[in-house]
């Protein structure tokens, strides 16, 4: 492997010298705009009790170099005598809208006071935009709409914190967690809880939500959530969760997050004391296939014979995205994206219009996929319905510092078949040194800046707390291709396909169709 190989790395927010730090980021991804919202908590301390409001930087995506605006609070997410916590944004291809839901959370109460003494002090509230981050309507307050009766038997509740999601038939969903009362002033304690993920969801592109079942079994905390394809045509939705007992939990649903089915233990994905939030995202695998079998196509993780080279087909779905691409191996340049800063361009996708606001209320109208950076409905006469058996499978990346003993060394891992716990290689650590709480993004870069195939190559971002010597001093920006994951992936790798791509690349053979 040689040295160690960190992505470049962009502060966005820093401790002041007044004290005030900035915690819990939050990053979404806009396609159309080629556009980042990064988002945080300002804090007057590093103390939870002492959130103030939420602050936002907008980035702007050149060619593979983002221009960052200034810093700037959103003085319109907030209520009165209510700190601002938790940013959870959520972007509805749909329409247009841009969802950012928050907690507000009364006075200094803490969150450990709550979870004591039973006595909620949080409000579930929204702000939106419909142009992209630009500005923002005014804070709604839906606690009593869509929790109810309900909120009489959580001691406390918070959103995610990071990004929420849109599956495929509009549902918007917002990963969640609550301390459920299960008895007061029992054993001589004030109040006995513990704490269940679930999600927030809408079907009516966000005029109306609701809450699903909690996630049973074991305790989960903070969490965020997948849409998983699998090759069969099944799906289901993934959750990552943060737990209190020394690994991470996860748990599937079949109903797109309603009803949840037992969560697990993730031993290969261990968690500090008392845990840490991680992020997951999800994008679609690179296709192989094996030249003595060309029509026995699969995802990367099916054996492969050792005399074989996987191929990287160029006969593609719009979703069948190929990160690892010609680019990965014939164009080194395109390899790191931190070793590219390109002169300032017209940023990629502008020419792409969102959805206008007009759309609102507009319920299953689609903005077409030339018009969106290529996020729409597939199209079914790109390829022959006899070209592929199953479709195109995602796979998981997962960030979270990598220690057992505290929150440090932020590293990424990889999932190919994600509702297998054992499925998690080893991790690339991207910081080493003090981190905590991270969210991730994924980008399809467009082939124009990395290819002249026509095959577009793929990016993630993550923004994640880090410091010198403690993990809340700065909130900091990196990118990177799936070909940095994979080649910086440790050597112990238990999936047969990446295995055999990940020795033939650093054999130094090309694999790719010429």
């Amino acid at each position: 492997m040689g040295s160690r190989h960190f992505p470049a790395r962009t502060v966005l927010f820093e401790r002041e010298p007044s004290g005030v730090t900035y915690r819990v980021p939050a990053l979404l991804y806009i396609p159309c705009v080629a556009k980042l919202l990064a988002f945080a908590e300002e804090r007057l301390s590093i103390d939870d009790a002492q959130a103030n409001l939420l602050v936002l930087r907008q980035g702007a995506f050149y060619r593979n170099y983002v221009e960052w605006e200034d810093m700037r609070a959103l003085d319109t997410a907030t209520l009165k005598h209510h700190r601002s916590m938790n940013p959870c944004p959520v972007y509805d291809e749909f329409t247009g809208i841009v969802f950012l839901f928050f907690i507000a959370v009364l006075g200094k109460t803490p969150e450990a006071y709550q979870i004591i003494t039973g006595q909620n002090a949080a409000r579930l509230c929204y702000v939106s935009s419909s142009d992209q981050g630009q500005s923002w309507s005014k804070a709604t307050d839906v606690t009593q709409t869509v929790i109810g009766r309900s909120i009489a038997d959580w001691a406390t509740f918070a959103l995610g914190p990071g990004h929420g999601i849109q599956l495929k038939s509009g549902r918007l969903l917002l990963p969640a967690y609550a301390y459920h009362i299960d008895c007061k002033e029992c054993f001589g304690k004030l109040c006995k809880t513990t704490p269940h993920s679930f999600t927030f969801y809408s079907d009516d592109h966000g005029q109306s939500w609701r809450f699903g079942e909690c996630i049973p079994s074991l305790p989960s905390v903070e969490c965020q959530m997948v849409s998983v394809d699998e090759e069969d045509g099944s799906n289901v939705l993934y959750c990552n969760a943060r737990s209190p007992l020394g690994f991470r939990v996860q748990a599937l649903s079949m109903d797109d997050g309603a009803v949840f089915h037992y969560g697990q233990l993730v031993q290969k994905l261990v968690e500090p004391p008392h845990g840490c939030h991680g992020s997951v995202i999800g994008f679609p695998a690179p296709l192989f296939y094996t030249p003595s079998s060309p029509h026995s196509w699969g995802r990367a993780p099916w054996p492969i014979n050792g005399s074989d080279c996987p191929l990287l087909s160029r006969k593609i779905t719009r979703h069948s995205y190929l990160p690892l691409s010609e680019v990965a191996v014939e164009n080194p340049a395109a390899m790191s994206l931190g070793s590219q800063l390109q002169s300032h361009q017209e940023p990629t996708g502008s020419n792409k219009p969102c959805p206008s606001s007009s759309h609102h209320g507009t319920h299953g109208a689609m903005p077409s996929a030339a018009s969106c950076g290529g996020q729409g409905q597939p199209d079914p006469g790109a390829v022959s319905k006899s070209t592929f058996l199953f479709q195109t499978p995602t796979w998981v990346l997962y960030s979270h510092p990598t220690s057992s003993r505290s929150r440090v060394d932020m590293g990424v891992y990889l999932s190919t078949f994600p509702r297998d716990a054992d499925s998690w290689t080893e991790p690339w650590v991207i910081y080493e040194g003090p981190s905590a709480y991270s969210d991730l993004a994924y980008i399809e870069l467009p082939y124009s800046e990395f290819s002249a195939t026509g095959i577009p190559a793929m990016a993630f971002a993550c923004l994640y707390e880090n410091g010198m010597r403690s993990p809340y001093e700065q909130i900091s920006f990196s990118m990177f291709t799936l070909y940095e994951v994979i080649q910086n992936i440790p050597l112990k790798v238990t999936s047969p396909g990446l295995k055999l791509l990940l020795d033939k690349k650093r054999r130094g053979r090309s694999c790719v169709i010429t």
